[in-house]
């Protein structure tokens, strides 16, 4: 039987260029990335695809201020479901036009996914996942009077701030596993997935929150039991000592190594430490191996050749 990779898909994989946003250069992006996908499905790997969507998350919130005069907002769970449905769209038809070129036949589908958090998460009194666009005091005010948490994001200007509470459970990953197991390519977990909590009576209802893209992402790979984490992001591979002298390009580390060069500080809170802290959890929860490289070099880090490999022992 095939191995399954849950496989992530990080923000360049949609948009390159922060100087070229608009839809037709997200296109050309997600054309690329999803002949690297592509490519590993013919080396024979079973494939879930998730990935985010921050920036499209805040292209819908400026167009609801925009629009606002008019039209009603469109809460922040719908503005996910949107979100997934859109880049879901364009993921499976790039995908299955790439499959088509090098002579696949594969079913593609997205599962707009739930994710279950607990409405009782201390990150709920706590807001620090930075939303929508940045903007001037002044501005940032008027949304602090609408009952938004506001902060100044290392001198880029001011933002909206809101929860992101630990991920607790897929609701979709029966149906996901199940498509799995029909040889289908799923696309799931987008944004991070839905987040959703459960009320006394087992009704779940949608959460003001946005949940960490690769947390879901190691989540499902540990639902599933998925062979290998892969997350996609704008580096070759990690480093100690990023962007200093001292740099340190590292081709595999265990998961004692992850967890203390974490603890050291090596890596960002907002770009390489959520990748590193979902990989633990993966490895933490009985997954086996991940790695971290970019789209281009995805191929040549499957067999062994570039990529940071991550290991339990």
């Amino acid at each position: 039987m095939a191995k399954t990779a849950v496989v992530a898909v990080g923000g360049n994989a949609l948009i390159t260029d922060k100087t070229k946003t608009a839809v037709e250069h997200q296109w050309e992006a997600v054309r690329e990335t999803a002949k690297h996908i592509a490519d590993m499905v013919v080396q024979g790997w079973n494939v879930v695809v998730t990935h985010g969507n921050g920036p499209q998350v805040g292209f819908i919130l400026r167009r609801n201020e925009l629009a606002a005069h008019e039209v009603h907002p469109t809460p922040i769970d719908l503005i996910g479901a949107d979100t997934q449905g859109s880049i879901g769209y364009m993921l499976q038809q790039a995908l299955g036009n790439a499959f088509r070129k090098v002579g696949i036949e594969k079913t593609i589908v997205t599962v707009i996914t739930q994710t279950v958090v607990d409405r009782n998460d201390p990150a709920f009194q706590n807001p620090v996942k930075g939303i929508g666009g940045f903007m001037d005091e002044a501005t940032a005010r008027t949304f602090e009077a609408q009952g938004w948490t506001v902060a100044e994001d290392a001198g880029r200007g001011w933002r909206r701030l809101i929860a992101s509470p630990e991920p607790l459970r897929i609701v979709e990953q029966r149906a996901i596993q199940d498509l799995l197991e029909k040889g289908v390519i799923v696309i799931a977990v987008g944004g991070g997935g839905i987040p959703v909590y459960e009320d006394e009576h087992g009704d779940l209802h949608g959460a003001i929150a946005v949940i960490d893209k690769d947390r879901a992402t190691a989540l499902l790979a540990s639902e599933i039991k998925a062979d290998l984490l892969l997350i996609s992001t704008a580096v070759e591979k990690v480093a100690l000592h990023f962007n200093t002298p001292n740099q340190v390009w590292l081709d595999r580390m265990t998961l004692d190594e992850a967890r203390r060069y974490a603890a050291e500080g090596h890596f960002k809170p907002g770009s390489m430490l959520p990748k590193i802290e979902a990989i633990i959890s993966f490895l933490e929860k009985g997954g086996q191996e991940a790695l971290i490289t970019d789209p281009p070099n995805i191929v040549r880090a499957l067999r062994g050749e570039t990529g940071t490999w991550i290991t339990r022992e």
